[in-house]
């Protein structure tokens, strides 16, 4: 019997209308166009404005567009994974609400929150449920309403982060294509450099907390690109070297999308030509527990069977890690 490795078989993806450029953000901080481009390569980014809309909406629409895709019968998905940073409520589950609302009613489902990684960690945990022969179809999503917590007057982060969703369907596979290897990790010495202080059970929301704006996300920026820098390009050498890959063997970089110098560092590490490393950062900026998900799906068609896809990512606590995952089907 050939061993089960967890192959991705279909990828959705969802980001909302509004757009937001650095030209409107001009008018908002202290910052221009040339600036936030020249350090970060964003051009633009997503925002979800309906109040009355959160991640869950994001995750059920990106849901939507994988199951259109595929015509899959949503009662055959066993399990329904959310990556997020935003969840829609501190206690009830988003994704337990994404499972019931795209009609997956024969799963169970949880959260993770891993920052930025989060995806990356989510997919390592449904390819798991995968290779134990336990689960045959796990959807695994990355959304984040990223602009619920953000300070809009802070020009450190408001010209970062964006909206969006994406997800991929997991299955068995006996032919060897799927996630090969993952190298993750982990180390609370960013704690304090990237996070927001308060609404946990150290600071419960107070007054106190709302007037003083500690509801939103705060960063060293510079100890964060430092790290983030050294960290997700050492990872994704190290995954390389373990798994006897050249930069020949490798088709894609699918690194998160945190900011083109990070990325072009890592792919620099990596020894990767430039049309190797793919980007949408321009349009979407970090888009957190999203970026990865949907690289997948604006290059989905790129990828052919066989193909052999780089996934890195690093994020707050401080998380990160790669992984080596061959392409399972030409789109």
């Amino acid at each position: 019997m050939n061993k089960i490795t967890a192959a991705i078989t279909a990828v959705g993806a969802y980001v909302p209308d509004d757009i937001l450029t650095n030209k409107m953000l001009e008018e908002m901080v202290d910052t221009n166009d040339e600036w936030i481009f020249s350090r970060t390569g964003i051009k633009e980014r997503r925002i979800l404005k309906d109040p009355n809309k959160g991640t869950s909406f994001l995750a059920i629409e990106a849901s939507k567009d994988l199951l259109r895709k595929t015509n899959l019968d949503p009662q055959e998905i066993d399990l329904v994974l959310v990556a997020t940073a935003t969840p829609d409520l501190p206690v009830a589950a988003t994704s337990v609400h994404v499972a019931t609302q795209i009609g997956a009613t024969n799963a169970f489902a949880y959260d993770i929150q891993a920052a930025c990684s989060g995806f990356l960690y989510a997919m390592s945990t449904g390819a798991a449920y995968i290779e134990s022969g336990r689960y045959k179809k796990v959807l695994v999503i990355g959304a984040d309403k990223m602009s619920s917590i953000i300070d809009y007057t802070d020009r450190t982060t408001c010209i970062i982060f964006g909206d969006g969703a994406g997800a991929v369907l997991m299955e068995p596979n006996e032919e060897g294509f799927g996630l090969q290897d993952e190298i993750l990790r982990s180390d609370s010495i960013g704690r304090d450099s990237l996070r927001i202080e308060a609404g946990g059970s150290l600071m419960p929301p107070s007054e106190e907390t709302v007037a003083k704006k500690l509801h939103y996300v705060r960063q060293d920026g510079k100890t964060v690109f430092k790290f983030a820098v050294s960290n997700m390009a050492a990872v994704s050498e190290q995954i390389m070297k373990k798994n006897n890959l050249t930069n020949e063997d490798v088709n894609w970089l699918i690194a998160h999308q945190a900011n083109k110098r990070i990325v072009g560092a890592t792919a620099s590490r990596m020894n990767l030509e430039d049309e190797k490393v793919l980007m949408n950062i321009q349009r979407y900026g970090n888009t957190t527990s999203a970026t990865l998900p949907l690289l997948l799906s604006d290059y989905e068609k790129n990828f052919k069977k066989g193909d052999n896809l780089i996934f890195a990512s690093f994020g707050g606590g401080f998380t990160w890690g790669a992984a080596y995952l061959k392409w399972a089907y030409n789109s």
